[in-house]
């Protein structure tokens, strides 16, 4: 790029899939404003029940991380998220017209399910379109469709419900999937060799970088049919579903409660709430950039996870500490989306450095689907510690949860991060030897 090389693909390649990502995150977490905006009252939802209808998601979440990946890598990451996309509508209409708790668990599962394969496909979409040099950038770009999706989700969420009700936020927010289906089908292709659109001088350069890549990988690790128990085999991959746990229970288990945090906190009518959980967001894609930026300037990946994830446990407590100042709170909790997704750049930097790229795509599944459970433990953790000790202590727990997250990242191999003396993946050591094709 510093040679002048066109950058069609950022827009045409970014571009659409963060607008995808942000509408999987809006269908994903408008429940959390749906539950206080009346959900609760009319379907007698307990604060047990609710943890667990916000993170059941999670549980169905798990299912197609390892075959979404595999269909990037094999196949067409474009189709896979066109269908993806029509589900997504149908379900998140359908929760408009739910009459028991019930049926929203089974619906929420059901989302989880046709959600679960978009992470992992639209990562490998952004492995075949950016060479190492840029991935860490393209990824936070990407990884920017959760505090994007957060601010708009917001002010949308708390004005419908405030100007009609709970079942219309699911219904038109379902409705915005089919548009977005036209969107993505029009802009993205898989892969460059694929992409008519593309400039002749783009199309040169990312060739050249991206096999070049290949084959500085190849050196340290041969080209394997990667099946799936070479992803379990290598402890530094099964390192990254435990972080990713942790990480993602602190995460969700902020997100998912923050506008019952915030209405608690202030006193707040729905819309008043929307708009106070803009600004946690907005911060959100401030920390992702900034730490992004100063992962992929000093290559120190481990050190920036670790740094974020401290950070966030440190705000969270904060905002604790100080609950009987409820500006003080407020600033502690916008820190909190600061480093909210900051970790997330570097982390998903971190799978193609320490395996091939035939493993990276099926590990990337394993780590997004069983990290994600977390996601599932995060919100029902704070439904039940609110339950039992209140919200303070459910904070706390959250917290916690962080601390070990960046525990599990001292444990993580030096080759994980670029240096002038690595600036290659190198194969885990304690992993198995693929099998040679």
């Amino acid at each position: 790029m510093e040679n002048k090389i066109p950058g069609t693909r950022w827009w045409r390649v970014v571009a659409p899939i963060l607008i995808a990502c942000i509408i999987s995150f809006m269908d994903r977490v408008n429940i959390s404003f749906a539950l206080p905006g009346g959900m609760e009252a009319d379907l007698a939802i307990t604060s047990q029940m609710a943890g667990l209808t916000s993170g059941i998601f999670f549980i169905g979440y798990l299912f197609l991380q390892i075959p979404g990946g595999r269909a990037a890598v094999n196949g067409s990451g474009k189709r896979f998220i066109a269908w993806s996309l029509v589900a997504w509508a149908i379900v998140s209409i359908a929760t408009g017209f739910v009459t028991n708790h019930y049926q929203v668990l089974v619906l929420r599962f059901v989302l989880g399910v046709a959600e679960g394969g978009m992470l992992p496909v639209v990562l490998t979409m952004i492995s075949n379109w950016f060479p190492d040099k840029e991935i860490g950038r393209a990824n936070a770009f990407v990884m920017m469709f959760a505090p994007i999706g957060g601010m708009v989700t917001a002010p949308i969420s708390g004005a419908i419900i405030q100007g009609l009700d709970w079942r219309w936020l699911f219904i038109i927010e379902g409705l915005l999937s089919i548009v977005v289906l036209a969107v993505w089908w029009v802009l993205i292709s898989d892969r460059p060799q694929e992409a008519r659109w593309l400039p002749t001088a783009e199309r040169d350069y990312l060739l050249a970088e991206l096999e070049r890549d290949r084959q500085a990988r190849s050196l340290k690790q041969p080209v394997s049919k990667a099946p799936l128990q070479d992803v379990f085999r290598n402890s530094s991959l099964m390192k990254l579903v435990a972080l990713n746990f942790f990480y993602q229970t602190g995460d969700y288990g902020y997100t998912l409660w923050l506008p019952t945090i915030l209405k608690n906190l202030t006193g707040a009518n729905m819309a008043g709430v929307g708009l106070l959980a803009i600004v946690p967001f907005v911060a959100t894609i401030i920390g992702i950039y900034v730490i992004s930026t100063l992962s992929d300037k000093t290559g120190k990946r481990r050190l920036w996870v670790m740094v974020s994830l401290l950070c966030f446990a440190a705000a969270l407590l904060a905002s604790v500490v100080l609950r009987h100042n409820i500006i003080a709170a407020y600033i502690a909790l916008v820190v909190c989306g600061f480093f909210l997704k900051a970790a997330t750049s570097p982390f998903w930097s971190i799978p193609g450095r320490i395996a091939s790229p035939e493993v990276a795509g099926g590990a990337r599944g394993v780590i997004n689907g069983l990290g994600n459970l977390g996601g599932f433990c995060g919100p029902w953790l704070v439904g039940m510690m609110i339950y039992l000790y209140g919200q303070n202590v459910a904070v706390c727990a959250l917290a916690g949860s962080l601390v070990i997250a960046a525990l599990i990242t001292l444990t993580l191999p030096k080759n994980c991060d670029l240096t002038p003396n690595n600036d290659k993946p190198v194969a885990d050591k304690s992993a198995k030897q693929p099998h040679v094709a």
